[in-house]
């Protein structure tokens, strides 16, 4: 790797032309060409830049065009096309490069990855230690794009220093082992675009001297629990999308399992919750176990964890996006606690980070070492616009001011935009999105997330929940029912998934499709729902926070639909544009019956 590195450095300086300063995009599946990429691109002065794969062309144009990319390294014949589509509009490229695949044409400037990596094979080190040489700590080296859900994506500029502090600071805080002692093994499935992924999977592996596994493509439609098992990581980073699946998944094996088991399994599960919340209520230190722990451990949780590779992971983590209690108190009851971490691309990744010695159902933990948090107008709650400060924060946004000033304040604090309290034990708890935050046409702020989460876990069928409100007389939400996935193009089905028919049964309900749901039509399945809102409208601080019409949707949301970014992140403006009818026929004068306000009768 050693040697690739010195080649790309060399190929992309002067065999290819790139400047100082500007891009070099990669537009691919994780990879070891990925890795080989981002990190010759900064060795050889230039920006490293990750594209979502998801991204059309013209977005991959508006990310190239923006960084004035000189090279452009795309996985396979189908990204080249993008590019190729958008070439005409990119006046800085220079080259590109394709990692995997045979050329399928010849052109001027085209280069398949042994070509590329043929250029620089006999050239000496001296160049590369002369371009190193002039580099420094506080300049920018990656460019982390937003998934732009509320406007153009945003150049995030990371520096040597914040990528490498960062590393450093985190390793230390979840103690991770270094290489002389035990390696650390990861598996990167995450997109790299992603400062969440190339944190874990390239900088804090790297700190460590861990080994980085590659999952295949299809990893979330599927292959990820084979790699997992194969891989055996030591420490696992999973959005909660993640999480969830593989919950659903253990649901429906278990929903089909004898009686017998389904009643061990049921008791080893209260057992393992009591234990481990008994555990962390005591900040990690470990309680006598009872002897139904020992049993429930031997019967259960370690079947569990063998079957989902993580029989040696002492590190599972979840980010990006916000998980449900439920999901937290579901694994934590089979004995894998999952470590909330809370951060952004403009905190270089992870800014708090739930560790075993301090641990908090719910809470995204404390602060990694070095950096502080404050709480920008707190209300009578204790909840406020939380800020970071530290070595980690970035330099700005790439060619926007304007930008960098809203988030950077004259002392460095950088405004997260999100909401949250600290307990009397300094743990943080994330509370709301203020961008998110619905304000009514009453004036009051209602965060949407902690009713969406209430509401997946008061109907477990529903997969998403979008509230309605701003600017409105009340509240109304949007459902989707978890469906099952095509497994090529993961574009969600009519086809309802094995959990929720057999909660279907329960109701009384003979529906299998999504189908036979949405818009209302199935009477035992709405009574269910407005019961379950009804016990979310009973915990409401006020009246203004009481959802009054809701609508199951035709089908559930998804990256390949555009409802959600590449962590799974709920994109509202777009599902508000997508719905605009339904939306709007919310707030007609005369209720539509797709959306009851009181509970229907049984059938």
């Amino acid at each position: 790797m050693v040697f690739a590195w010195c080649a790309i450095v060399y190929d992309i300086s002067r065999r290819l032309g790139l400047e100082r300063y500007h891009g070099v995009g990669i537009l691919g599946f994780n990879s070891v060409e990925w890795f080989i990429a981002d990190i010759g691109a900064i060795l050889a002065g230039g920006f490293a830049v990750g594209i979502y794969t998801t991204n059309s062309p013209d977005a991959c144009q508006y990310v190239a065009d923006n960084c004035k990319a000189n090279v452009i390294v795309v996985e396979n014949h189908k990204q080249l096309q993008k590019i190729l589509q958008v070439e005409d509009r990119l006046p800085h490229l220079k080259a590109i490069i394709q990692y995997k695949d045979a050329l399928k044409e010849k052109r001027p400037n085209l280069y398949s990855w042994a070509e590329f990596m043929e250029l620089g094979r006999d050239e000496p080190d001296a160049p590369l230690d002369a371009i190193i040489a002039t580099q420094k700590p506080n300049q920018c080296c990656t460019l982390i794009y937003t998934s732009g859900t509320t406007g153009q994506p945003k150049g995030v500029m990371l520096s040597h220093d914040n990528l490498t502090w960062t590393a450093m600071s985190t390793c230390r805080h979840v103690h991770l082992t270094e290489a002389t002692q035990s390696q650390e093994v990861v598996v990167s499935y995450l997109p790299l675009s992603h400062i969440a992924a190339q944190m874990v999977d390239i900088w804090v592996n790297m700190k460590v001297g861990g080994t980085t596994h590659f999952a295949q493509p299809d990893a979330l439609k599927g292959s990820l629990v084979n790699t997992m098992k194969e891989v055996r990581p030591t420490a696992f980073m999973g959005v909660p999308r993640v999480w969830e699946k593989m919950q659903e998944k253990m649901k429906a094996i278990g929903a089909k399992s004898s009686t017998v088991r389904r009643k061990v399994a049921a008791w080893a599960k209260d057992v393992g919750l009591q234990a481990n919340l008994s555990k962390f209520n005591q900040n990690g230190a470990s309680p006598p176990s009872p002897l139904s722990y020992h049993i429930a451990k031997k019967l259960v949780f370690t079947k569990v964890r063998k079957a989902l590779g993580l029989e040696r992971c002492s590190k599972c983590f979840t980010g990006a996006a916000p998980i449900t209690k439920d999901t937290l108190e579901f694994f934590l009851s089979l004995n894998i606690p999952l470590y909330e971490l809370f951060g952004m691309s403009e905190s270089s990744g992870p800014h708090t980070i739930s560790v075993p010695e301090a641990f908090r159902l719910t809470s995204v933990g404390k602060e990694i070492p070095g950096c502080r948090t404050k709480l920008l107008s707190p209300d009578e709650d204790g909840n406020g616009e939380i800020c970071l400060w530290g070595r980690h924060v970035f330099m700005g946004y790439l060619n926007m001011a304007d930008k960098t000033e809203e988030a950077l304040d004259s002392e460095g604090w950088l405004r997260s935009g999100d909401l949250g309290k600290h307990d009397k034990n300094g743990f943080l708890f994330i509370t709301g999105r203020i961008k998110e935050l619905i304000i009514t046409a009453g004036g009051e702020n209602v965060p949407p997330v902690p009713i969406e989460e209430a509401l997946k876990e008061q109907l477990p069928f529903i997969s998403n929940a979008m509230l309605i409100g701003d600017k409105k007389k009340f509240l109304s939400v949007l459902l989707t029912i978890k469906s099952q996935v095509n497994a090529d193009t993961l574009v969600p089905e009519d086809e309802l998934t094995p959990e929720v028919v057999e909660l279907c049964r329960r109701l009384g309900s003979n529906a299998t499709r999504v189908s036979e749901l949405s818009g209302g039509k199935d009477r035992a399945v709405n009574t269910a729902i407005q019961e379950g809102i009804n016990r979310v409208n009973e915990k409401a601080t006020s009246n203004a926070q009481r959802i009054q019409k809701w609508l199951i949707l035709d089908k559930d949301f998804s990256i390949s639909g555009g409802e959600l970014g590449p962590t799974m992140k709920l994109k509202r403006p777009v599902v508000a544009k997508m719905y605009k009818d339904q939306i709007d026929n919310f707030y007609k004068d005369v209720p539509t019956p797709t959306t009851p306000d009181t509970p229907l009768p049984p059938k």
